[in-house]
């Protein structure tokens, strides 16, 4: 497992502790056991975002998408089936998960859908005016000739 001495970081900065943290996150995640389900994140617009999750085999009801401590998160439990299936072969998986997928400063859950076996979670980035870059106007001030008094 990596370490990332955050030290450095803060000497130089302000208000990075949330990404530092975040680095720490993503370097420590075990890979192996964040392969499943599978999903693509697109940019669908200048400021729009989708997750698509692939949950073939699981229904609207089996699914929750909760936005908790910056962070969506996706969740599955299938529910129980009546009766007994035998199966041949089983190649889709149909066992809980939960996914999680941190959000950066700004970012709104739109909206969420489910379709042909994909979750489609819709996000947008609205930045406040507060914090949109704007210009300032310099003032230009006239200056008037200094006189000198000479002494004679």
């Amino acid at each position: 497992m990596r370490h990332v001495d955050r030290a450095s970081l803060y000497r130089a900065s302000v208000g990075f502790d949330r990404m530092a943290d975040l680095m720490d996150r993503v370097l420590s995640a075990d890979s192996a056991g964040q392969s499943y389900p599978p999903y693509n994140i697109q940019k669908t617009g200048e400021s729009s975002y989708r997750i698509s999750v692939a949950v073939a085999g699981f229904a609207a009801d089996d699914l929750s998408v909760e936005l908790r401590d910056g962070a969506v998160i996706v969740a599955a439990k299938k529910a129980e089936t009546e009766g007994e299936r035998t199966f041949l072969h089983r190649g889709i998986a149909n066992r809980a998960f939960e996914r999680r997928f941190t959000l950066a400063e700004h970012i709104r859950v739109e909206g969420a859908s489910h379709r042909d076996g994909m979750l489609h979670i819709e996000l947008i980035r609205e930045v406040p005016e507060a914090l949109k870059p704007r210009r300032i106007a310099i003032e230009r001030i006239a200056t008037t000739p200094r006189v000198e008094k000479l002494d004679a």
